[in-house]
């Protein structure tokens, strides 16, 4: 079988490049197969070479050449998004960014880093200087800072921070263009917007800098509640207390911890539902004094006092509780909703009340714009697509937003319409349409809208047209 990228890989043969068949499906995946659906439409696909570039000039050479083959690109970080973000629906080039991997601290309160640096290493290289990373996913151990600004949207630290793309977090982004000769933005403010949460598809970040926090010894807490509504609202009240210094608050139903999380189990109690917590030191007589006020609260667990034997509370939220739950369940898969405010615990529990035995309730505390809210990661205990497509669809009826993890494309996995500044800049950027074909639904479909998601039962599969695909 003849190798239409023969050609071009000749011409990057000088770089570190790999085309053997293990390495190809190692690095054309991500977390996506936490989506049943979108492991059997997508587990076939791998790009048909590799490129680790060692610095910005070899970048630039890449999407050079790529360009001039007409060659697709998908950027490659650590792997851990969910969605398929970085799985090649083309093939073509894989471009992994794990040597771009710098760290420096320009001044307080900010840290400049290579995409491909990994969060934790940033947060080690800021500890000495007395700060932290304000925001990171429950993968921090892994995930690479590039990553997490592609494809991610919030989480740990968006208690008191808010999401990723509000304003301060992110203080500049470093794009290479997708071009005969690919530009060098730094962009800045709103025009930051244009590549924030876009996949990849408009632009290839190599530097992010980020605005940090003050460094602390945080206490991870886990607090049992026999009624799940009780434990919503008190997660609720820790995020509303401006005066808490906080970093994590999330609210978990029964049975998840008895059946999901062996290490704290027992200490829950069969039947109870959870909140975990990472607390200051200084705000712990507060959080104390708030479970009193509010009682039925019992904390079963504290860092400080009983050593850190379960392992970090951030490692039971967010989405490690799905991974947790798959561990033991292979079934279990998850989603991603929105309640609203006000009237977002009348939805919780109705939500609750309609899906008993399919839905698992799992909620995350967040701010938006000042506003303590509950966003919802519940799990779910799939048994066909057919049946997920129902349950999404009668949860936006009952006033839910649907942000849906088995969906491939920006829009449908935002649940919104793409934001117009990421189109026009792709426009600009990457005018062939080669960087990660086929995540961008509205470059195919520019009528499309967040009402048609679910009109239809799922988007139909990729096309398939990688290396695997063509075997």
């Amino acid at each position: 079988m003849s190798d239409r990228h023969a050609p071009l890989k000749a011409s990057l043969a000088h770089l570190e490049l790999s085309d053997e068949r293990r390495t190809l499906k190692t690095k054309s995946r991500d977390f996506f197969w936490y989506s049943p659906v979108l492991k059997r439409r997508m587990d076939h696909l791998v790009a048909d070479f590799v490129v680790a570039p060692r610095d910005e000039h070899e970048i630039a050479e890449v999407l050079a050449a790529c360009h001039a083959a007409d060659c697709p690109v998908s950027v490659r970080g650590a792997g851990t998004g969910n969605y398929g973000q970085i799985i090649p629906l083309e093939g073509g080039c894989l471009l992994d960014m794990r040597h771009i991997t710098a760290v420096s601290i320009p001044a307080p309160g900010r840290v400049v880093a290579g995409a491909g640096a990994v969060l934790r290493t940033i947060d080690r290289a800021l500890a000495p200087h007395g700060q932290e990373l304000r925001l990171y996913p429950s993968t921090r151990s892994l995930a690479t800072v590039g990553g997490f600004v592609a494809g991610g949207s919030g989480g740990v630290g968006s208690v008191r921070w808010g999401m990723l793309r509000d304003p301060g977090n992110i203080l500049r982004l470093r794009v290479l263009t997708m071009e005969a000769r690919p530009r060098t933005l730094d962009l800045t403010g709103e025009a930051m917007h244009q590549v924030i949460h876009a996949y990849g598809t408009n632009g290839v970040i190599t530097e992010v800098e980020l605005a940090t926090a003050s460094a602390c010894n945080w206490i991870d807490v886990a607090v049992s509640v026999a009624d799940f509504a009780h434990a919503a609202r008190i997660a609720e009240e820790v995020v509303a207390s401006d005066g808490l210094w906080i970093k994590l608050a999330s609210a978990i139903a029964a049975p998840i911890p008895e059946a999901f999380f062996p290490k704290l189990a027992a200490r829950i109690g069969k039947g109870n539902s959870m909140v975990g917590l990472m607390v200051a030191p200084q705000s712990m007589p507060a959080v104390e004094a708030l479970f009193d006020r509010l009682g039925g609260a019992a904390i079963a667990f504290r860092s400080d006092r009983d050593g850190d034997e379960p392992g970090p509370l951030h490692a039971y939220c967010w989405n490690h509780t799905t991974q947790r739950a798959l561990l033991v369940d292979p079934k279990i898969t998850y989603l991603q909703v929105g309640f609203g405010w006000p009237g977002n615990h009348e939805r919780i529990a109705a939500v609750r009340a309609r899906f008993p035995d399919e839905i698992l309730m799992h909620l995350e505390g967040f701010r938006r714009r000042g506003q303590a809210m509950l966003a919802g990661l519940p799990l779910l205990r799939f048994t066909t697509e057919e049946r997920l497509e129902e349950i999404c669809a009668e949860l936006q009826m009952m006033g839910c937003g649907v942000y849906s993890p088995h969906r491939f494309t920006i829009e449908e996995g935002g649940g919104n319409a793409l934001p117009p500044e990421q189109l026009a800049f792709k426009l600009e950027a990457d005018p062939k349409g080669l960087l990660n074909p086929g995540k961008m639904l509205t470059w195919h479909e520019p009528d499309w809208t967040y009402q048609r998601m679910f009109d239809h039962g799922g988007r139909a599969a990729p096309t398939g047209r990688g290396a695997a695909g063509r075997d």
